[in-house]
């Protein structure tokens, strides 16, 4: 008995030893030292990205472009996407802060609601970029996008060069998008003054509910039933609601004698373009935006010097902010634009035209 007592004893002793010493990090398991291992994970930069959506094409390419470069860079991202729905992204956020991140960017799907989640990260003192879409009353601590008031002044460009007279509609996007009011913002510029001087009427004026072509359909046949289909253009905000009208227009027999204006430079947009259906896109280079991003966001992370070019008010402060040059694409600049910075291929945008008919790839 005593024998056993004293094993027992010393057993004990041994396992209390090693519970000490495993506190300490100093138990070796054949692996890298514990504490080692949290320091190398410490070290390592986390950059969470949450996304409104990835149903749209464009924002499959944005996700595709910020990983690659931000991996490229050493760091790791964690990406969650909402799908629109504002309480979950809300929540993807929360666990995104919870696991971690340094540094939190953001692709709002509602530009108000999106406010709550730069407090949250503050809360936890981690910042937030919000990537081309700005978020409104909010501290949050840049802003990434393109000259959204430009793409709308693009648009309505490309359209009065077509048709300067006669009753015009707008298609506008997601009217909890702040992106949305600033394309309208940029088309009523050129809009406007033709409006005032009696040559335009704007005989519909309607958001479309999440960006969504079959909401900008619905708008495009309330627009045409109530104006016994009496319209000479169409302002659509994106390649998406450009889609939606197209298709309400082809329906009336339409489509390609009204000019229609888009943005993102979709495959399927480009298409309608080179088919006669949709007259314009704007195309944002994906490339530059999604890759200065994830600069940005690294550089933050590590407590780096930011250099923006300007400041935009979000409501509550103004916000440091870097704006890119966006591209109003045609028929005529396709392989000079899209093509060439390859976001697109030719072979795709041309598919339903005849071989004979495709522009020259240099």
């Amino acid at each position: 008995m005593n024998g056993f007592l004293k094993k027992l004893s010393i057993g004990a002793a041994s396992l209390l030893f090693a519970s000490t010493l495993a506190g300490c990090g100093i138990v070796s398991t054949g692996e890298e030292p514990a504490n080692e291992k949290a320091k190398e994970d410490d070290d390592k930069i986390v950059i969470g990205l949450s996304m409104d959506t990835l149903k749209e094409e464009r924002w499959q390419k944005d996700r595709d472009l910020f990983e690659a470069k931000v991996k490229e860079l050493g760091a790791e991202v964690k990406t969650l996407s909402a799908n629109g729905d504002d309480a979950l992204q809300l929540s993807q956020s929360e666990q995104l802060i919870s696991e971690g991140v340094d540094v939190l960017v953001v692709i709002p799907h509602n530009a108000e609601a999106s406010s709550a989640i730069v407090q949250k990260a503050h809360d936890e003192d981690v910042k937030v970029i919000s990537y081309d879409r700005l978020i409104k009353n909010s501290e949050v601590d840049y802003y990434l996008s393109f000259d959204n008031v430009r793409v709308g002044e693009m648009q309505a460009k490309a359209i009065t060069e077509q048709v300067s007279s006669g009753n015009f509609v707008y298609i506008g996007g997601a009217d909890t998008d702040n992106n949305a009011h600033m394309f309208k913002e940029g088309a009523m510029n050129i809009l406007q003054p033709l409006i005032d001087s009696g040559d335009i009427n704007l005989v519909y004026d309607q958001f479309s509910k999440d960006w969504k072509p079959e909401e900008a359909l619905k708008n495009m046949e309330n627009a045409l039933t109530a104006n016994d289909n009496n319209i000479q253009a169409v302002v659509a905000a994106n390649d998406g609601t450009a889609g939606g009208a197209i298709q309400a227009l082809n329906a009336q027999g339409l489509a390609g004698k009204i000019p229609v204006s888009g943005q993102d430079a979709d495959i399927a947009a480009l298409q309608r373009i080179v088919e006669g259906t949709q007259t314009m896109t704007v195309y944002k280079p994906i490339h530059a935006i999604a890759t200065q991003a994830a600069e940005m966001a690294v550089k933050v992370a590590k407590g780096e010097e930011i250099t923006t070019d300007t400041t935009v008010n979000n409501g509550q402060i103004d916000v440091p902010s870097v704006l890119l040059d966006p591209i109003a694409v045609t028929k005529d600049n396709i392989v000079d634009t899209v093509v060439k910075d390859e976001f697109q291929k030719i072979e795709e945008i041309y598919k339903n035209i005849p071989k004979d008919q495709w522009p020259e790839v240099n």
